[in-house]
C-alpha cells in the first residue's frame, strides 16, 4: 500500500497541494488580513462592497463561515488522516476543495448582483462537500469515536444555510440564529478537540522537562460533565439568547470550563509560548460564556457583540492561531517551539480581542478601540502569512530533492 510520504513525493504539482494544512491555513491567514482590510473602511463608512449582506452581517459571516471555514478544513484534512490511518488528499482533489472555498468568499463579495440562492449554494457547496469527503473517510476506517466531529461540521454548515436565508430576508442576519448557531458549533469543536489536544499536548511537553506536575488525563468524567453542560448552554443561547435561564446555564458552563482549563497544569508551560497559548485559547471559552451571562442578566456589562468577541476573536482567532502555527511547525519537520516572530503574533490578537471587546465596554470610545483591534488582527495573521508562509508555501529541500 502507498504511504503517505510516498504519496506527496509522487505529487510533482505545486507543494501547497501536498497535504491539507498548507492552501488552507495560508489560505485562512490571507483572507483573515483581507477580510479586515475591507472591513475597517466599512466600518468608517469609506467603503462599499457589493455585497447583499449589510456590512456588519457581511463581517460576521466571513470570519465565522469564511475564516473559521478555511481552519477547520486545513484542521481536519490533516487530522483525519492520523485518526483513521487512510491516505490524506493531495493534489488537484485537494485544489478543487480549495477552489470551492475561495469561490465562496468571492460569490459573498459579489451577491448583490446574484440570485440569493446562488450565493447560497456556491457558499455550501464547500461544507457539504468538506463534510461528505471527512465522512467518508471516518466510516471507511471505522473510527466511529470521531463521528461526533462530523456532527458538529454538520452543525456548522446548516448556521451557514441559516445565516444565508436570513440575510436574504433582510433581517440582521449578525445577530441572528444562523450566526449563534455557527458560532456555537465552532466553540463546541474546541470545547471537544480542544479537550484532547491541550492536555496531550501540555503532557508531552511537561514530560520531557520532567515535570512533577502533570495535566489531568483529558475526557474524564468532569470533563464529560462540562462539555454536556455547554451543549446545553449553547442550545438555549441559539433559542433564547436573552433569556434568563440562558444566561445561569452560561455563567455555570463558563465556570466549569475554567475549572476544566485549571486541571491542565498550564501556569506550568510558561517557558514554552507554543503551548502556553493553547490554554491562553481555550481560557476564551469559559471567558465568552461568563461574559455572555453577564450580558443577559446585568444588560450593558459588555455590549452583546462586545461579549461575542470573547468567542468570535478570542476562542476561535486564538485556538485557530494555535492550532495552525504548531501544526505547520510539526509537519513541516521544524523544532516545536516558538520565536520571536510566532509570539508577537500570539500577543497582537490577545491585545486584539480585549481592544475589540473594551470598545463595547466603553462606548464612547468604541471608534477608535475596534480600529485598534482591526489593526492588530492584520499584524496577527498578516505576521502568519509572512512567518509561516515559506513553510506552506515550499517543501523542504530533502523533500524537494
Amino acid at each position: 500500500m502507498t504511504s503517505t510520504a510516498e504519496q506527496m513525493r509522487a505529487w510533482t504539482g505545486p507543494a501547497i497541494l501536498t497535504y491539507g494544512f498548507r492552501p488552507f491555513f495560508f489560505g485562512a491567514a490571507v483572507w483573515a488580513v483581507l477580510a479586515m482590510v475591507f472591513w475597517v473602511p466599512m466600518l468608517s463608512g469609506h467603503l462599499m462592497l457589493p455585497t447583499a449582506f449589510d456590512p456588519v452581517s457581511w463581517h460576521a459571516h466571513e470570519f465565522l463561515y469564511g475564516y473559521l471555514g478555511a481552519v477547520v478544513a486545513g484542521f481536519l484534512l490533516t487530522a483525519v488522516p492520523n485518526w483513521t490511518g487512510r491516505l490524506p488528499i493531495v493534489g488537484w482533489p485537494l485544489g478543487g476543495l480549495a477552489a470551492l472555498w475561495l469561490v465562496g468568499r468571492v460569490a459573498v463579495i459579489f451577491s448583490a448582483g446574484l440570485p440569493a440562492l446562488l450565493v447560497a449554494a456556491v457558499d455550501l457547496a464547500f461544507p457539504v462537500v468538506l463534510a461528505t469527503v471527512i465522512g467518508r473517510e471516518i466510516v471507511a476506517g471505522r473510527n466511529w469515536r470521531n463521528l461526533i466531529v462530523l456532527g458538529m461540521l454538520a452543525v456548522f454548515a446548516l448556521g451557514n444555510a441559516l445565516f444565508h436565508w436570513e440575510a436574504a430576508r433582510e433581517e440582521y442576519a449578525a445577530q441572528g440564529y444562523g450566526l449563534r448557531l455557527g458560532l456555537g458549533a465552532g466553540v463546541m469543536m474546541i470545547a471537544v478537540i480542544g479537550g484532547r489536544i491541550v492536555p496531550s499536548f501540555t503532557r508531552n511537553w511537561l514530560v520531557k522537562r520532567r515535570s512533577a506536575v502533570l495535566p489531568a488525563a483529558p475526557m474524564q468524567p468532569f470533563d464529560n460533565g462540562a462539555l454536556g453542560t455547554l451543549l446545553v448552554a449553547l442550545m438555549l443561547w441559539v433559542a433564547l439568547p436573552l433569556g434568563t435561564l440562558t444566561g445561569l446555564a452560561l455563567a455555570l458552563a463558563g465556570v466549569l470550563h475554567a475549572l476544566r482549563l485549571a486541571r491542565w497544569a498550564g501556569h506550568h508551560t510558561f517557558a514554552e509560548p507554543l503551548v502556553t497559548v493553547l490554554h491562553a485559547g481555550y481560557a476564551f471559552v469559559p471567558l465568552g460564556a461568563l461574559a455572555l451571562a453577564a450580558e443577559i442578566l446585568a444588560p450593558g456589562s459588555f455590549g452583546m457583540a462586545g461579549a461575542q468577541h470573547f468567542w468570535m476573536a478570542g476562542a476561535i482567532g486564538l485556538m485557530t492561531l494555535a492550532v495552525m502555527t504548531r501544526a505547520t511547525l510539526g509537519h513541516t519537520g521544524q523544532n516545536l517551539t516558538a520565536g520571536a516572530g510566532t509570539i508577537i503574533i500570539y500577543l497582537a490578537l490577545i491585545l486584539s480581542v480585549f481592544a475589540r471587546v473594551a470598545g463595547g465596554v466603553w462606548p464612547e470610545v468604541s471608534g477608535p478601540l475596534t480600529t485598534a483591534a482591526g489593526l492588530l488582527w492584520i499584524v496577527a495573521f498578516g505576521g502568519f502569512a509572512i512567518v509561516y508562509g515559506t513553510l506552506l508555501l515550499r517543501l523542504p529541500a530533502a523533500r524537494r530533492a
